[in-house]
């Protein structure tokens, strides 16, 4: 094995940077679209869709390129490539179809570099312990991005978050390249560790997007749900989300001690009980103190979702980029699958505690999917020395 967390900096420095680099664009891209391309509210729902969707198909697509030249630090180098081109487009031009077309060719594709990172991890043999605590840095970065982009927004327009864009990407082009000249011959062929029934990791896909379609909700109408239900400032919204990502990072860490002593199937469990106390307990609470604490719940039930899913999805996928994309992508159609969430829970008698509500109900659904799921692979397995089942995911 070529990779040793502990050994170089450049993993954990390039896994801060790809996470810094769109947590500075993602919350500041709506102002931007209004501020300097004079986009209306409804131009930007649009140009957002569009790229995202472009984000959608590029994760497919680079990573099973990847996948197939058996090389992921030379893609990653050109998102790097390309988030410096898409900064420089932006920073150009005040014509809205160009700032898309840009959005779409280029920040796809730069996107994928964080999910291209962590392929590169699985295939050069990292520990999963080793892939959660590099999660953990990207954590640390989107923590830390949002306010810094609304300190340069505040301090000298709007445009100064490029110029913090296009540094952030250089930095990551130096990292990836010194990457790519530090690492000796990696195994030509990823890992597999069995193969596994589609209809399993199809189930096991679903799973995940009911996940994240619970935690997109309900961040989503968190500022609503503490000032129309609590009777709260605003302020406290951002407080208590706050509070959930600082939380969120200590819990990676955790995870990531844990993993290869615990089963993961075990911790995943343990997030999903405390998603649905957080959501049931959500549902019905009342004061600002118990909105705090209930935070502790909700950041371990991400942080298992975020750490233990991606080294699950790693796990039955045998190609590392395909399960580093694919398991990114449920986070986007969870986004997706929020809308309907919204606004179904929050037409019920509890309003907007309603979409907790419904977000516990999904949890326990998603569990039993999961457990569902996991007796469907265990049954489908063929015995030791056996030929593997018609239909299994090579």
């Amino acid at each position: 094995m070529t990779y040793q967390f502990g050994g170089t900096m450049l993993i954990p420095a390039s896994a801060l940077f790809w996470g810094l680099q769109f947590a500075f664009l993602n919350p500041a891209l709506a102002l931007l679209l209004v501020t300097v391309f004079h986009a209306s509210p409804g131009e930007v729902g649009w140009a957002l869709a569009i790229y995202n969707t472009g984000g959608f198909v590029a994760s497919l697509l680079v990573p099973a390129y990847a996948d197939r030249a058996r090389d992921y630090v030379r893609p990653m180098l050109a998102c790097g490539v390309l988030t410096l081109a898409l900064a420089g487009v932006l920073a150009t031009t005040t014509s809205l179809p160009v700032a898309v077309t840009g959005l779409v060719l280029l920040g796809g594709p730069a996107g994928v570099g964080s999910s291209l990172l962590f392929a590169h991890l699985k295939h050069t043999g990292a520990a999963p312990g080793d892939v959660v605590r590099t999660r953990a840095l990207v954590s640390v970065a989107w923590v830390a991005g949002p306010p810094l982009a609304a300190a340069l927004i505040g301090g000298f327009g709007p445009r100064s978050i490029l110029v913090a864009i296009a540094a952030v990407a250089v930095l990551n082009i130096a990292t990836t390249a010194a990457m790519r000249g530090s690492v000796s011959s990696a195994s030509d062929a990823p890992a597999e560790e069995g193969r596994v029934p589609r209809g399993h990791v199809a189930a096991v896909v679903v799973v995940f997007i009911a996940l994240q379609a619970t935690n997109s909700a309900t961040v989503s109408v968190m500022s609503l749900f503490v000032t129309d239900r609590l009777g709260l400032d605003v302020a406290w919204a951002g407080v208590a989300l706050g509070v959930a990502a600082g939380l969120e990072i200590p819990a990676l860490l955790l995870i990531g001690k844990l993993t290869g002593r615990v089963p993961g199937p075990l911790l995943l469990l343990s997030g999903c009980v405390a998603g649905m106390g957080y959501y049931a307990a959500m549902a019905f609470a009342h004061g600002p103190a118990l909105l705090l604490a209930l935070q502790v719940l909700n950041a371990w039930f991400f942080a298992t979702v975020a750490g233990v899913g991606l080294t699950l999805f790693q796990q039955i996928i045998p190609r590392p980029g395909v399960a580093a994309g694919l398991y990114a992508n449920t986070r986007r159609l969870g986004a997706i699958a929020a809308g309907p969430l919204i606004g179904l829970g929050s037409a019920t008698r509890l309003g907007y505690g309603g979409v907790f509500a419904a977000s516990a109900v999904i949890t326990v659904a998603a569990l039993v999917g999961l457990r569902l799921a996991s007796t469907e692979k265990r049954s489908s397995t063929p015995p030791s020395g056996a030929a593997a089942a018609p239909g299994t995911c090579n």
